[in-house]
């Protein structure tokens, strides 16, 4: 398999390079040269499967070359056997037809487990092999930091930096990440939102000279194994409701586009998907582009469901990227009119081809939906799952097809948003219990590329050995 940039100007590259590689030097994200196929009949084996063994047969055209099917295979098992549940991925029942995908049960409590479990194995192997060590810079809006975190706590041969906006996550999200005090693990505190943090990282990936003198490398979903790991689940809940001979929908709360970008690949890969539904917070870029065309910045407002705080989704140019025909001068153009005027236009008639649908979701219906919720199904859900759920409810075109909420978040990392509606304090698993009595370290900077830089080449070791 083979990686090509959506911008089309830099080299094609195999896994093993794409992982450890991250941006691609011309700007662009890497996404496979080609689709897999899985064929009805490959689909409906996966019936029975552990989620390991799944993920094995899914993913492996991807990592073919680079890693044996060997090695891969106990990648799998070691990741997916560190979940609290056995089904790694399990699925409850609200109503007829209506589901939730429970990602939550990693030791993050969030969906990004599900990936990062598997990354951070994937650089413990190909780092060993090639005898080589990196610096991890990310951008987190509040779950994929303590994941990646917890996936390279401890290992010798990875610097990992992760950068918040201070003051715009929950309290347990950022203790999660700061409580953390590996010697290799330093969290930054950003004076900004997340697009300023995600700006900052893809401004030092573009940095070539301290790209190179630090080995940067990325955990965030500008890179391609992120993404990957995040379409084993949509097949498996797809099978598990009688896939692939009916076709099932789903809801996605969304903010940095990898998670519904993720079920986009696996319809690619051929999957029966009715609907990708597109759930957005009052944050609404990418539902405004999915019912009017226009992808345009209009600034970020704090919510309770603040992981979806954002406008420039990072994996929004890989879609781009299908849309426009796998035009790379067409994605260049789009995100030059995005830099220099803010937005682009996109003809409606093209988007109409496509099964994504989408809508936005106020705070009153936020918390309004996860009363109703545990009225209605006894099952509290956090903010962003409440606003899957709302988006899902208002976008469904047959409600004959299964529609699969992803609750991509424990309610317990978001407290005082499910007490507000609920009056239900969520109590935090036993391992988190003295979350809050943990000692934290962070380092609070500005939204200053050059302060951030310094502050990095200080502190990674790679420069220190």
């Amino acid at each position: 398999m083979r990686y090509i940039s959506t911008r089309g100007e830099a080299p094609s590259l195999n896994f093993e390079e794409v992982v450890l590689t991250g941006l691609a030097r011309d700007g662009g994200l890497y996404v496979p040269e080609t689709w897999p196929q899985l064929s009805h009949e490959e689909i409906r084996e996966l019936a029975g499967k552990t989620y390991a063994e799944a993920a094995e047969i899914i993913l492996y055209p991807f990592v073919e070359g680079s890693i044996s099917r060997e090695e891969f295979r106990a990648m799998t098992e070691k990741a997916y056997g560190a979940f609290s549940h056995k089904a790694v991925v399990p699925l409850s029942q609200l109503a007829e037809n209506d589901f939730l995908m429970e990602l939550y049960h990693g030791p993050t409590l969030a969906f990004k487990d599900v990936a990062l479990q598997l990354l951070g194995l994937l650089y413990d192997h190909l780092l060993g092999k090639q005898g080589k060590k990196v610096t991890i810079v990310g951008a987190t809006s509040g779950d994929t930091g303590s994941a990646a975190i917890e996936a390279c706590r401890g290992r010798d041969a990875v610097d990992i930096f992760i950068l918040h906006p201070k003051g715009r996550v929950s309290d347990v999200q950022r203790r999660q990440m700061t409580t953390v005090l590996d010697g290799n693990v330093h969290n930054i505190a950003i004076e900004g939102d997340f697009d300023d943090c995600q700006a900052l990282v893809k401004a030092m990936f573009n940095d070539h000279d301290f790209r190179d003198q630090l080995a940067v490398s990325a955990v965030n979903s500008i890179n391609w194994a992120r993404v990957m790991a995040q379409i084993v689940y949509y097949f498996t809940t797809a099978v598990s409701l009688g896939g692939p001979d009916r076709p099932i929908s789903f809801s996605v709360p969304s903010g940095n586009f990898g998670d519904v970008y993720a079920g986009f690949c696996a319809y690619k890969m051929g999957l029966p998907i009715e609907q990708l539904i597109v759930a957005t917070n009052r944050n609404d870029i990418l539902s405004r582009f999915f019912n009017q065309g226009s992808y345009r910045k209009e600034g970020v407002d704090p919510t309770i469901s603040p992981s979806m705080d954002i406008q420039v989704s990072s994996n929004f140019e890989r879609f781009l990227f299908d849309l426009c025909g796998r035009d790379a001068s067409a994605v260049r153009g789009f995100m030059q009119q995005l830099d220099e005027d803010g937005g682009f236009e996109v003809d409606l008639k093209t988007l109409n081809k496509v099964i994504f649908a989408a809508g936005a979701c106020s705070e009153e219906e936020t918390l309004a939906t996860i009363q109703k919720t545990l009225a209605e199904s006894a099952k509290l859900v956090d903010p962003h799952t409440a606003v899957g759920l709302k988006v899902a409810a208002d976008c469904r075109s047959d409600k004959t097809v299964p529609m699969v909420t992803l609750s991509t978040a424990h309610p317990a990392k978001f407290p005082a948003a499910v007490e507000k509606a609920s009056g239900i304090y969520p109590e935090l698993p036993a391992h988190m219990q003295d979350l809050f009595d943990r000692p934290e370290r962070l380092d609070a900077l500005p939204n200053d590329l050059e302060t951030v830089q310094n502050y990095i080449s200080g502190k990674a070791r790679i420069l220190n050995r």
